[in-house]
């Protein structure tokens, strides 16, 4: 049986960290996933507010509650490559297209086409989302996967 699909709300996140996130935080951290911590801290201390070209913070909402989170920023070991980071859905809203949505609105924006993408994912469930995504496995570099092809709309 194919998991229900449900339609969220996408929305890139520019002035503040959106409303929900400390729950959606905790809840990362109750996974032992540490992702959204720095994210909290690296935007409380400004060293990184997605500002930089070609980078972004989104934010995916079923109603009013954030469910997920993902970036992509400049990727800090290859010369003009972007990496794909901080991404967390809560557990009660994976496999509903949350992460897909959220990696589509950063994969589909013009000023990245042509980049070389890269991410960590080193827990096997979300080294399968990305594969279906289509970056390959290349554990080079600091990072586990790459694109470097256009973005498959899979």
């Amino acid at each position: 049986m194919e998991p229900r699909r449900q339609s969220f709300r996408i929305a890139f996140v520019k002035d503040a960290l959106p409303p929900g996130f400390e729950l959606l935080r905790h809840a990362a951290d109750g996974e032992a996933y540490g992702m959204l911590a720095v994210l909290a801290k690296q935007w409380a201390d400004g060293t990184n507010r997605f500002d930089k070209p070609g980078e972004a913070l989104v934010a995916a909402y079923e109603g009013n509650v954030l469910v997920g989170v993902g970036a992509m920023t400049h990727d800090p070991n290859i010369a003009g490559a972007l990496r794909m980071r901080r991404f967390y859905v809560s557990s009660r809203h994976r496999r509903h297209g949350v992460g897909r949505a959220i990696a589509k609105a950063l994969l589909d924006r013009p000023e990245i086409a042509g980049k070389t993408i890269t991410l960590n994912a080193p827990q096997a469930e979300a080294a399968r989302f990305w594969e279906a995504l289509g970056f390959i496995p290349d554990d080079r570099d600091g990072h586990t996967h790459v694109r470097t092809e256009p973005y498959a709309h899979a």
